[in-house]
């Protein structure tokens, strides 16, 4: 015989970038939450897709399998950052323990990551339309199709060029809290997970020092009508975060080092250059400020492991030993794992010579590049009249043209904010936040243990 839990509907709001150091007088909806809160552990890689899968999993990235926003997949021989299948997510996901405990249990997973081909009951998640002519036309995905054609009908087409580029604003989180809002009237899911990703990009450009306070002040106000909008539906609240962002003021090029050593090697198409990971020994695939290094040949790992080893900006190198530490002993690591310092970050970066580098560089193409790139956030400065280039763009855009958008820099040091390794401090940190502490068993809490939380904000008393 079966025996159901009773329940209590909670929301997950994951405020992107939030620290407690960054919770102030800029932030009084969020500051009514700090007297419960615990600083969060993260764990290593602190991004985005790693540390959702463990929020979601209670398990560190060897057993989820989600090493990095993005890996080599080596029985294909690619590089591949953002996939969105939830199949790739090892193992059982929270809402897979919540059915267990009661068969009523629903889940609305609203944006965070790796929501397509998943069982959730309900999600949206960003998903450009890719045309045969070569654009990329905003919107969305969901399940059911319903509730994107609804919100886009309601809300207009999700602003996917606000989600994520140089032209990044408050209006996607408030695309998203709309959206959160109308799947909690219309379906009162037991538990909701909302992302709202707004102050990664401004911590990435500014800096947690830089003029960000209205930035603070526009994510607060969302942060306050959904936090209003839950309470007055009986809900339990968690607002909490993935990782902080630090000042970074140096940067890495480990695909360069690896070039000069005879590592790496390129192909030349067009006159550009682009990585040819089949015949190099070794390449990097840099995330913020860690780095997976793929070594085809064992017997080259401790040279490439020298190689690295004193260079600076980088922290450490781990080897097999050190990813077991990390909890990143993986199939789909690489065979080292560079940690940058705390001030650095690495770039994918791997040509000598800008002018060859290749046609994606200077476009926003989070699909295409070998690695993350946050100079996707900033327009090239050397550009002299960047909106006369932007609308000449969109001009064949609308007339079905091909076009580029090749407005990106490739200047590494316009980035002042990044993250990925755990912070020196842990007011820096991610943060958990509730509206019931009687969750909380101190100040501080591991990474792998949101799961547990959140499900006891759901099944007890």
């Amino acid at each position: 015989m079966i025996v159901s839990i009773a329940m209590n509907r909670t929301v997950a709001i994951n405020v992107v970038g939030l620290t407690r150091s960054l919770v102030g007088d800029a932030t009084p909806r969020i500051r009514e939450l700090l007297a419960a809160s615990a600083d969060i552990h993260a764990i290593t890689p602190a991004v985005t897709c790693p540390a959702q899968s463990t929020y979601l999993t209670g398990k560190l990235p060897r057993d989820h399998g989600i090493v990095g926003n993005g890996w080599y997949f080596r029985d294909l021989g690619e590089v591949f950052f953002w996939r969105q299948s939830n199949r790739l997510v090892r193992g059982e996901k929270i809402w897979h323990e919540g059915k267990r405990r009661n068969p009523a249990f629903t889940c609305a997973n609203s944006f965070w990551w790796y929501n397509m081909n998943t069982d959730a009951d309900w999600s949206v998640t960003p998903r450009p339309l890719y045309l045969a002519d070569g654009r990329k036309l905003p919107d969305c995905a969901s399940d059911p199709p319903e509730l994107r054609e609804r919100f886009n009908r309601e809300f207009g087409t999700f602003p996917l060029f606000k989600f994520w580029g140089p032209a990044t604003s408050i209006e996607s989180s408030e695309w998203i809290a709309k959206a959160a809002m109308a799947i909690e009237e219309a379906h009162s899911p037991t538990l909701q997970l909302v992302y709202l990703p707004h102050l990664d990009y401004v911590l990435q450009r500014e800096g947690p020092h830089g003029n960000i306070a209205r930035d603070l002040g526009e994510i607060d106000a969302i942060c306050g009508r959904l936090l209003d909008f839950f309470r007055e539906r009986g809900l339990r609240m968690i607002l909490l975060s993935e990782y902080g962002i630090t000042p970074v003021s140096r940067h890495v090029h480990p695909n360069r080092i690896l070039r000069e050593a005879g590592l790496l090697n390129v192909k030349a198409d067009l006159g550009r250059e682009y990585p040819d990971t089949y015949r190099s020994r070794a390449f990097a695939v840099a995330d913020h400020q860690i780095a997976h290094v793929y070594v085809r040949n064992g017997a080259d790992v401790p040279a490439v492991k020298k190689l690295f080893t004193g260079v600076t900006g980088v922290e450490r190198v781990l080897d097999e030993d050190g990813k077991r530490e990390y909890g990143l002993d993986h199939d789909r690591s690489g065979e080292l794992v560079l940690l940058s310092d705390a001030d650095c970050w690495f770039t994918y970066y791997f040509w000598r010579d800008d002018d060859k580098a290749p046609d994606y560089a200077r476009t926003v193409d989070i699909h295409r590049k070998p690695g993350y790139d946050p100079c996707e956030l900033f327009i090239d400065p050397e550009i002299k009249f960047p909106k006369l280039k932007i609308g000449a763009a969109l001009m064949k855009k609308i007339l079905g043209f091909r076009y580029m958008m090749d407005v990106i820099p490739l200047d590494a040091a316009l980035v002042k904010g990044s993250h990925g390794r755990i912070t020196d401090a842990d007011a820096d940190g991610p943060v958990f936040m509730t509206t019931e502490p009687k969750f909380l068993s101190g100040g501080h809490m591991e990474a792998v243990d949101v799961y547990g939380a959140i499900l006891d904000h759901i099944f007890k008393l």
